[in-house]
């Protein structure tokens, strides 16, 4: 009994020192949480008025600068194809040989009556001189001299008559050799050696385009550009000249055309179908990048706003209305909704029309912390660009709550 008395005095012991030690564990670790102290963080960026070249992206296809169809101006027989698919042609360059057998016996044959009709009108000629000096002396009746005369004017017009017809034998010949009508990169032939082709056929023989430079139609909604000119009227818009108007193209894959293109010119009339109107512009393709009939996205210059204000859109919120609203910090540190009017994306910013004006604190990180009227410690919003280069050890500021050197820490 004195044993079991023993053991159980002991056990209450150990559980006694058992419970004092994890209270003065929970003490220890309440103890060393530091309370709350200062107003929240909150990141802010300070509005500042800038230059922006404001650009709009439209979709597009190209199209050559020049087409041409090579058709045949005479009938006959292909005898040869000179030109090799797919390869660029000069103009004039001979592409196909007609058969000109036919049209060179016609020739032979309209020269050969140019020559008789000049050698009849050479007697005539003879015969009115001789009856023109008789009729002074009444040796010949004036009918008859009337009647050579005549007879000149009628030779002199067949002689005419002939010469005309020698010419377009003389044309019929040259056109059977059928020859590019522009410079460029011609495609595939429709026909072969020994076909049979017609004047004026509709299936063209080969087509010629040439593709540089090239066009890129886009289209833009009649919205957008009535937008663009009631900015303008206002003057929040100013148009560059006329050799500013520059014009980036991207690929279907993606990519940026390495080449700037030119606004040319906007379409007079609106499609009825889709409310848009064509912009014409033209780039340089000097390696045949661009083919006829790619899908492309042509970002255009619109004009130069001056005194812009930028806000990354992170900063922007919408409340039940939908309209844009901002927290801004005042010079008390004290939160205020700001409501904004935006008009568009630029980048990863919004181009502010109202609302803000320079120098005033954006809260860009940390809303949740700033509720309206609350007290909040603003500091510079540094990107995640800048950040990551800060940490990288590239120049740039550093990010917020990053690790100091192990020399620092230890201090």
């Amino acid at each position: 009994m004195q044993k079991l008395n023993r053991f159980g005095y002991l056990g209450a012991v150990v559980a006694t020192l058992a419970l004092l030690t994890s209270g003065c564990g929970k003490q220890s670790a309440t103890a060393g949480a530091p309370p709350p102290s200062g107003p929240p963080e909150v990141s802010v960026v300070e509005v500042q008025p800038q230059t922006v070249s404001l650009t709009t992206e439209l979709p597009g296809r190209t199209s050559a600068y020049l087409v041409a169809e090579v058709r045949p101006q005479v009938n006959g027989i292909i005898q040869k194809r000179l030109f090799t698919e797919g390869a660029d042609v000069r103009a004039g360059e001979v592409l196909y040989q007609i058969d000109a057998a036919p049209y060179q016996a016609a020739y032979a044959s309209a020269k050969a009556a140019v020559g008789k009709a000049e050698a009849n009108l050479i007697p005539l000629k003879l015969k009115a001189d001789r009856y023109r000096q008789l009729v002074a002396t009444n040796a010949v009746s004036k009918q008859d001299y009337d009647d050579a005369a005549a007879a000149v004017k009628t030779a002199e017009a067949e002689v005419e008559a002939a010469k005309a017809n020698l010419q377009t034998a003389s044309i019929n010949l040259n056109y059977t050799k059928v020859t590019a009508p522009i410079a460029g990169r011609i495609g595939r032939s429709s026909v072969t050696t020994g076909s049979l082709v017609t004047a004026s056929q509709a299936t063209a023989l080969a087509t010629i385009q040439k593709l540089d430079p090239v066009y890129v139609d886009v289209t833009q909604s009649t919205s957008d550009l009535l937008r663009m000119r009631q900015a303008v009227a206002a003057g929040r818009l100013q148009k560059g000249g006329a050799g500013q108007a520059k014009v980036k193209l991207l690929l279907e894959d993606g990519s940026r055309y390495p080449l700037d293109g030119a606004l040319k010119f906007s379409d007079v009339t609106v499609d009825q179908g889709t409310g848009s109107v064509i912009l014409r512009t033209v780039f340089p393709n000097p390696k045949n990048q661009l083919l006829p009939g790619m899908y492309v996205r042509a970002q255009v210059e619109e004009g130069v706003v001056s005194n812009a204000i930028l806000l990354p859109q992170q900063a922007v919120s919408r409340d039940q209305m939908g309209n844009a609203v901002a927290l801004v910090v005042g010079a008390d540190s004290k939160v205020a909704p700001r409501p904004l009017k935006v008009s568009r994306a630029v980048g990863d910013k919004w181009l502010v029309d109202d609302g803000l004006k320079p120098g005033d604190k954006v809260i860009v990180e940390g809303q949740q912390k700033g509720r309206p009227g609350t007290t909040v410690k603003a500091v510079p919003f540094v990107p995640k660009s800048a950040a990551a280069m800060g940490a990288l050890g590239q120049p740039g500021a550093a990010p917020q709550g990053a690790a100091q050197p192990a020399a620092q820490a230890k201090k």
